[in-house]
Parts: C-alpha cells; structure tokens; sequence
C-alpha cells in the first residue's frame, strides 16, 4: 500500500484540497477535477472513493457545513466513478475523457447543486419559479467552477501522466512489471 505511487497519489490529494483553503474567486476550486483525479489514478476504488471524500470533508468541516452537502458529495461521488472509467484508457483517452470531465463535470455540478439550494437553503420558493430563479441567480459563478475545473484537471492529469514518463515508478503495478 505505501508504494511510492500511491503516497505521491495521497500527497496531490491532500495538496489539493488544501488549495481550498487559499483566496479564491467563488466555486474557482479543485474539488471537481480532484474527484476525477482520484478516480483516475488510485487502482483501488476504495482508496479513490475514501480519500477524494476524506480529503473533501476534512477541508469541509473546516471551512464550514452546509445544507447542500449531499448534492455536492453526490456530484462529488459521480466525477469520482467517472475517473475510475478512465484507469483502463491510454493516455491520450485519459487526457480526453479529463477534457470531458472538466466541462460536463461542472455542469452536472451546476444542475444538482442550484437543484439542492433551491430544495433545501430557503431562500427560493419551492415553485417552477423558484427553481428558475435559482438558476438564473447562479449563472454568474458558473464560470469560474467551469475554468477551475479545466484548469486543475490540465493540471493534474497532465502533470501526472508527464510524471510516469519521468518517474516509472508512479505508473500501476501492472504497466512496469515484465
């Protein structure tokens, strides 16, 4: 388990999510293109899953609870599953899939958590109107989730797969074995 992969792995992770706490425009943060990442890149699901959510909720708790929790976790989860869909891909399919993942990763982000404020925060009423006017109230932080997501996912899966070229020991144990 603490092959040097894996720590480098837990170390991106821990970084990362401590970017959250740096100043920083609104929704401009790594945790979508983090998800991705972790997905990516752990070999074990359980290690993708528990430490993408651990690190988020660490940083949470920190930075404070909100009502919207689980429709973030919940979009949180699905770029987590859906980086483990590109472990099996080369490298041009993993960078691919990550350019993918940074625009419709933030869009689904978009929908689901615009959809839980408007459930649960109070502050739209629970009509058509009021969902409306929820997500027309979130349009102008849009663009920062989106450019943060791209950003860090260039990032960190370029950055990673230039590092297994350097560095054979960062690659999956089954790709440098005879």
């Amino acid at each position: 388990m603490l092959n040097p992969r894996f720590l480098v792995l837990l170390i991106i992770i821990v970084s990362v999510a401590l970017v959250r706490f740096l100043p920083h425009p609104p929704n401009f943060t790594p945790i979508l293109a983090l998800a991705m990442f972790s997905g990516a890149y752990f070999t074990d699901k359980r290690y993708a899953y528990a430490l993408a959510f651990g690190a988020m909720f660490l940083s949470d708790l920190a930075l404070g609870l909100h009502t919207t929790m689980l429709f973030v976790y919940a979009c949180f989860g699905l770029l987590v599953y859906y980086g483990i869909r590109l472990q099996n891909k080369s490298t041009n399919g993993r960078l691919m899939g990550a350019a993918a993942g940074s625009i419709g990763g933030p869009v689904v982000f978009f929908i689901v958590t615009n959809f839980g404020v408007w459930l649960t925060a109070g502050y739209y009423p629970l009509t058509f109107e009021g969902l409306t006017t929820a997500y027309v109230a979130a349009i102008p932080f849009f663009h920062y989730n989106l450019a943060a997501t791209a950003l860090f996912s260039a990032v960190l899966f370029g950055g990673y797969e230039l590092a297994q070229r350097y560095f054979p020991a960062l690659k999956p144990a089954a790709v440098h074995q005879n």
